[in-house]
């Protein structure tokens, strides 16, 4: 399996703080120019004029821009990964872990949403290997949910759990599809705002999940 590409240790020195902070703000920077304009309407110049920098000073951080992409793309991957580990580590009850699986992919589609966009637009401008190992992670994230809900369904094949797995991902995900949804994730929020939404999002896809294992209404007679 590939290594999940955790974030090392955070520096101690004040100089190492204030690159990895740059190297941060060059990764949301850059996930929102990309969810804006597409990945080849962004140039490295662009990058860095929106970050205070010249471009050339981008590539400090970054060898290339395709780098860029690849980073957003593997450390949100391995992010994703290792809260979802965390998870099943912690909660040895099935729906219990489901519905705290679930509060991960909301807490991501809430607070990251330009990186969504990015994430189902720009897979193909990835290098080969960046993209094998994007995939791999999102299929080790998937499994994660697959195995809670087999063992609150074992009745069902893993095809049909991991395609209603999917699906519940499309419902979280689809929230910041459009840019004018991802501005306004990204404003300030009227106080209750994002709870109201989280709350919303997350019965949502309990409700769409329980279905795999709640009990068939048993018919009384009557036309069911």
């Amino acid at each position: 399996m590939p290594q999940t590409g955790s974030s090392p240790s955070p520096p101690t020195t004040v100089r190492g703080q204030a690159k990895a902070q740059r190297r941060e703000d060059l990764l949301a920077t850059s996930a929102t120019l990309f969810a804006e304009r597409g990945f080849t309407g962004v140039s490295i110049d662009d990058i860095g004029a929106a970050v205070g920098v010249s471009g050339p000073a981008v590539y400090r951080h970054f060898p290339s821009k395709q780098a860029v992409l690849g980073a957003i793309l593997l450390e949100v991957s391995a992010d994703l990964l290792d809260r979802g580990r965390e998870v099943v580590a912690r909660t040895p009850e099935p729906a219990r872990r489901l519905r705290a699986l679930i509060s991960v992919q909301v807490d991501f589609a809430l607070h990251r949403p330009a990186v969504i966009v990015v994430q189902d637009r720009e897979l193909p401008n990835l290098t080969e290997e960046d993209r094998r190992t994007v995939r791999a992670l999102q299929r080790d994230y998937v499994t994660l949910w697959v195995d809670a809900l087999r063992e609150l369904a074992p009745a069902r094949d893993v095809m049909e759990v991991t395609l209603r797995a999917q699906a519940v991902f499309g419902l979280v995900n689809s929230t910041p599809h459009s840019l004018r949804s991802a501005r306004r994730l990204r404003a300030p929020q009227e106080p209750g705002r994002l709870d109201a939404a989280r709350a919303a999002l997350e019965e949502m896809a309990w409700a769409a999940l329980r279905t795999a294992f709640a009990p068939t209404p048993t018919s009384t007679g009557g036309t069911p």
